[in-house]
């Protein structure tokens, strides 16, 4: 089984903030599978589905952003999860603009409250993460204006088809098709 999380705060005023793009994009992921996230388990909102062969576990952890961890954490041992294998987590990212993703491998929490308490519950760095940008919004915690949504849209649009090429195709051509720079319009 695989463990996509997306990362927000619960409650209905941070619902659609940038801050929440990672809660935003499990809520695509499981109407475009026609499933509810709503069976609670460790500390999260979860739904099981199928996404290809894969068996998955989408996961909205309910104990806010910057405890994400401890959720993660007990998700991660009750499912039997490797992270380096079987866990993407999906979040919002300032130091990219609104509207791009960046699919990696592992890394740092870059400063990302959340991402830190994560790694730190799970022990490593080691694990797919899809970083949605939400700059220049500042405001992470304000709802996005009226004509952010179309940009917004379009992203949850291609993160969902990322973690389909992630589990069908693997990482790797997950990030060669989803990690460049955004086209100019013309």
């Amino acid at each position: 089984m695989k463990l996509i999380v997306g990362l927000g705060n619960p409650g209905i005023e941070y619902q659609f903030t940038p801050h929440n793009l990672g809660f935003l994009a499990i809520d695509r992921l499981a109407g475009d599978l026609d499933v509810d996230v709503r069976n609670r388990q460790c500390r999260a909102l979860t739904a099981r589905a199928r996404i290809g062969s894969e068996e998955v576990l989408l996961a909205k952890p309910e104990t806010f952003m910057n405890l994400s961890g401890l959720a993660v954490g007990e998700l991660v041992v009750k499912h039997e999860i490797r992270p380096e294998q079987d866990l993407i987590v999906i979040y919002d990212e300032l130091d990219l603009p609104l509207g791009t993703l960046r699919i990696r491998q592992r890394g740092s929490s870059a400063g990302h409250n959340g991402m830190k308490s994560i790694i730190g519950a799970l022990g490593t760095q080691e694990f797919v993460r899809i970083r949605l940008g939400i700059a220049p919004e500042q405001k992470i915690l304000k709802p996005f204006r009226k004509a952010q949504l179309k940009v917004v849209d379009q992203v949850l649009d291609t993160t969902a088809e990322a973690v389909g090429v992630i589990l069908q195709e693997g990482v790797a051509a997950a990030m060669n098709r989803y990690n460049r720079k955004a086209e100019p319009e013309e």
